[in-house]
């Protein structure tokens, strides 16, 4: 006889990975992970009211970790069995978050540079692009492991990227805001030749990041490579079991 029992224990089942978002009101297109249409596997949500672009970047998160460590205590409390957050300059929360949760964090597309750096020929390395260079600082780089003179550019220049994130406008020119990711990856890699890849610290570039790499010729990581690396280890996929017995349903 066949063994169908089930077990539980959590609230909700079926989405292993919570999200941390800021509380942000500009288009979220797919290929932004605030879009769930962008993610290959149902995830949870939870909005930190008090994260604004401003306070995560241009203040670099000062007294909101406290409303992290809740927030995640709640996508916890639901189900999640990770928690990853959508902004890279969280990374400075990483380790304070990863010992209060309890279960895996990844909070910064940042934490890739060492691994895709292990990837690349002698005499290449990883350059880094970010929304705001000024304000992508040491600690922000030693959080992540990020080597202190890794090559770094930034939208700040731009016409479309920066100016939408900042004013919150319901109506943002897409097309313009690839060509800012663009031209700054552009000249990352002009002013670094030995660039061998790069490593895109800001989640809302995800859209426009495989025109990024064509534009440039290198591979690009980004935080979808990055959460879909994540969630696989939360879930891994089942090949099934050949010969051995059936096994009871469990969710973990």
């Amino acid at each position: 006889m066949t063994d169908r029992t089930a077990f539980g224990g959590k609230t909700t089942y079926g989405a292993r990975l919570g999200i941390l978002v800021l509380n942000t009101q500009h288009p979220r297109i797919p290929g932004d992970p605030n879009n769930a249409r962008t993610w290959p596997f149902p995830v949870l949500y939870k909005v930190v009211h008090e994260a604004t672009p401003e306070r995560v970047v241009l203040k670099h998160g000062k007294g909101l970790l406290d409303d992290f460590k809740k927030a995640a205590d709640e996508l916890i409390a639901e189900g999640a069995d990770g928690i990853a957050a959508t902004c890279g300059f969280l990374g400075l929360f990483q380790k304070d978050l990863a010992a209060h949760c309890k279960v895996p964090v990844a909070t910064s597309s940042l934490m890739q540079v060492p691994f895709v750096q292990r990837l690349l020929p002698p005499g290449k390395r990883v350059g880094v692009l970010t929304v705001w260079k000024r304000e992508l600082g040491p600690d922000h780089l030693a959080a992540a492991g990020v080597p202190a003179d890794t090559p770094i550019a930034g939208t700040d220049n731009g016409r479309e990227f920066n100016r939408t994130m900042y004013g919150g406008l319901p109506e943002v020119d897409m097309a313009a805001c690839e060509e800012d990711v663009i031209e700054a990856g552009r000249g990352l890699v002009a002013d670094n030749p030995d660039i061998g890849a790069v490593v895109v610290e800001c989640t809302r570039m995800v859209p426009f990041t495989r025109a990024l790499s064509e534009a440039i010729g290198l591979p690009v990581y980004d935080v979808y490579n990055f959460f879909c690396w994540f969630h696989a280890g939360l879930e891994p996929r089942d090949f099934g079991h050949p010969g051995s017995a059936p096994r009871p349903f469990r969710e973990r």
